[in-house]
């Protein structure tokens, strides 16, 4: 969270810091009472706390999650803990509550919200930029700068991704009484809200986060942030590419190091080399210890036991295959069969020799002993930076090899959206198929079919056209005959453009571009390749993503190479 810090002073970070504290949401505001909840087919008026957590279930209803048998037993466990005595005898099975009528109620409130006409929309937006104005700003040395996430989250039924072993419980309303603000001393304190308190002040220079708070489901600490615009992280962006570009020159040393580990006597070191190949190769996370109490059973590199590997002499007409299959970071599934050379797979049958299925694959190194021998091959450097440089350099040599300069925009954005694709694949970046996938699917399709009917008959009027010109040869024919051509080639153009984007929203489907193009990819490689196409850089980065780079398309030309 605090960055490396490129100050000298003892990692201080500011001198000043002064901000408004968070913004709360609003309370919770009672369902009207023609709204009823059904429990085993009689309506039942809940209590005030109860009826809350009813309703962030009764939102879900049309989700997915809520047919998963984890996500209703967590649900139902914490729900029970928020009802009185009297409706913990009356309700004890969730397959008798019916949370129909509350749905109703919200889907009607969500259409009102749509049905809304530009004059109320605006009003809202103004009450929201008013917000933004009063606390989405600090003051940090003197200087405005825009805060990330001022508002604090509402609570409401955990997520998590992937087949996440907590989904379903509560998440907790957060007071000011959790809430650590953090500024300056002779700053003016932020109020907390009436009635309340903070938990605590501090004035700690060495962290940029402005408050903290500590959430129920994981224990895992919040923060409220800068915003990614602000010079600080920024820098630290910029910082965090550089450093990757540094392992650019130091690569191939490091290389023919871990493969010498290979052949070293000593098991740990050879662990050591394998773990790093790994890293490198595949771009697996480090894998870091585990949290207390953290449940969800995932891993990295380090932490991979026996049997999420199976090996395989020979497979599919390769030899010497290594099969992954284990949950990653955010219980994503990661499913890889990858042939290896000889040694490493030789190692490998060494590493699992009379080990159980649970045992740790590398049982004599972890994560800090890897980065502690990384930083002495190069300062600064972690397992992390392989991510981050194995990313970037994925996307700059793709982009090289997939764009031409005589490709029309919509050909450069697939070749675009295709490097990126290859990053997301090599980190292992999925999603679900989203909801609307096959009716946005079926309505490309419809597109394309008028498309080709109206080509179809623009080309039928072209062959007329001709044959008039044939017969008459006068000016008039001539002219028509031109028209009749430009109206097939834009129509062909159109047909072109609608299949390319059909093509590129299917390779799209279950992979997440967003993830390494915030967090893996340089931004200067996508801002160059703008540059030197000729493509306008909104294709390419939203204004949030132009906001957070915006260091990336000030300094950089269209000859940079990552």
């Amino acid at each position: 969270i605090n960055g490396c810090s490129h100050n000298a002073n003892n990692g201080k970070k500011w001198s000043t810091l002064e901000h408004k504290g968070p913004f709360f949401p609003p309370e919770y505001e009672p369902l009207p009472s023609n709204v009823c909840f059904v429990y085993n087919g009689k309506s039942i008026k809940l209590s005030l706390a109860a009826e809350e957590v009813a309703t962030f279930y009764a939102k879900m209803l049309d989700h997915e999650y809520t047919t998963k048998s984890v996500f209703q037993e967590n649900f139902f466990n914490d729900w029970r803990e928020e009802m009185t005595e009297e409706e913990r005898e009356q309700i004890n099975k969730l397959s008798k509550c019916d949370f129909s009528h509350m749905a109703k109620y919200f889907l009607e409130k969500t259409e009102e919200k749509k049905a809304m006409t530009k004059e109320q929309k605006q009003v809202l937006k103004e009450e929201n930029n008013r917000l933004t104005e009063e606390y989405g700003f600090c003051l940090l040395d003197g200087h405005k700068e825009k805060i990330g996430n001022f508002r604090v989250e509402p609570p409401g039924l955990f997520r998590g991704r992937g087949e996440h072993p907590k989904m379903g419980k509560l998440k907790k309303r957060i007071l000011p009484e959790d809430i650590t603000i953090n500024c300056s001393k002779d700053s003016k304190i932020p109020e907390a809200p009436k009635g309340h308190r903070w938990r605590k002040v501090q004035h700690d220079d060495t962290v940029t986060w402005l408050a903290s708070w500590v959430e129920n489901v994981q224990g895992n600490l919040k923060y409220i942030m800068l915003n990614p615009s602000s010079k600080l992280k920024g820098e630290k962006d910029w910082q965090k590419y550089e450093v990757a570009r540094k392992l650019k020159l130091k690569v191939e040393t490091i290389r023919r190091l871990y493969r010498e580990d290979w052949k070293n006597r000593e098991m740990k070191i050879r662990q050591r080399g394998v773990a790093l190949y790994f890293i490198d190769k595949l771009a697996l996370r480090a894998g870091n210890e585990k949290e207390e109490g953290e449940t969800a059973d995932t891993v990295g590199c380090c932490s991979l036991r026996v049997e999420h590997i199976t090996l395989h002499e020979e497979k599919g007409g390769q030899e010497f295959v290594v099969e992954f299959d284990f949950l990653g970071k955010d219980s994503i599934r990661y499913y890889n069969e990858v042939p290896v050379e000889s040694r490493v797979f030789r190692n490998l049958k060494l590493f699992m020799e009379n080990k159980d299925p649970e045992d740790d694959l590398f049982d004599r190194i972890n994560t800090i002993y890897l980065n502690k021998h990384l930083n002495q091959s190069m300062p600064g450097l972690t397992a992390k930076v392989f991510r981050t440089f194995n990313a970037s350099t994925t996307l700059q040599d793709q982009l090289n090899k997939l764009t031409t300069a005589d490709m029309t925009l919509e050909e450069k954005l697939l070749s675009y959206n295709r490097a990126n694709r290859a990053v997301a694949i090599l980190c292992n970046h999925q999603r679900a198929a989203p909801k609307t996938f096959e009716k946005s699917m079926q309505n490309m399709l419809d597109k394309i079919a008028q498309k080709q009917q109206q080509l179809d008959v623009a080309k039928m009027e072209l062959k007329e056209a001709k044959k008039e010109h044939k017969k008459a040869g006068t000016e008039r024919t001539r002219k028509l005959v031109e028209k009749k051509e430009a109206a097939v080639k834009r129509l062909e153009e159109q047909l072109k453009k609608l299949q390319l984007q059909m093509t590129d929203r299917e390779e799209n489907k279950v992979i997440a571009l967003g993830t390494s193009k915030l967090n893996y990819l340089d931004p200067r490689i996508s801002v160059a390749w703008c540059k030197k196409f000729n493509v306008p850089i909104e294709k390419i980065y939203n204004k949030t993503q132009r906001d957070k780079f915006a260091w990336a398309i000030d300094m950089t030309e269209e000859d940079f190479q990552f």
